[in-house]
């Protein structure tokens, strides 16, 4: 029984080798995927797991996650140029007879 399941699991799972990571791949016959495929998608993204399209055991598609947006090396200095000064930024906002904490 637990070989039937085993070589039952293998047809049904690809393994994927992806930056060092191994993982298995999922497969969908394509009459299912036509059914339910803006739940696959959904949970392609969710997930960030490829999912194989087959039809009769056959590879048809793959539906993968979206490449991440290339992000800069460090966040630090990511800002610089981008602010402007406007007026003076030395002098109190306010004149110091208008302050409160010098009121008695």
């Amino acid at each position: 029984m637990k070989a039937n399941t085993l070589v039952l699991l293998a047809i049904f799972l690809t393994m994927v080798v992806d930056y060092s990571k191994i993982s298995l791949m999922e497969e969908i016959a394509v009459s299912k995927f036509k059914a339910t495929c803006l739940a696959v998608i959904e949970q392609v993204r969710k997930t960030r797991k490829p999912v194989r399209i087959t039809r009769f055991g056959k590879p048809l598609a793959e539906v993968v996650p979206p490449s991440t947006p290339d992000r800069p090396q460090t966040w630090l200095g990511s800002l610089a140029g981008t602010g402007t000064i406007m007026g003076d930024i030395v002098s109190p906002a306010v004149e110091e007879h208008e302050w409160e904490a010098l009121q008695n």
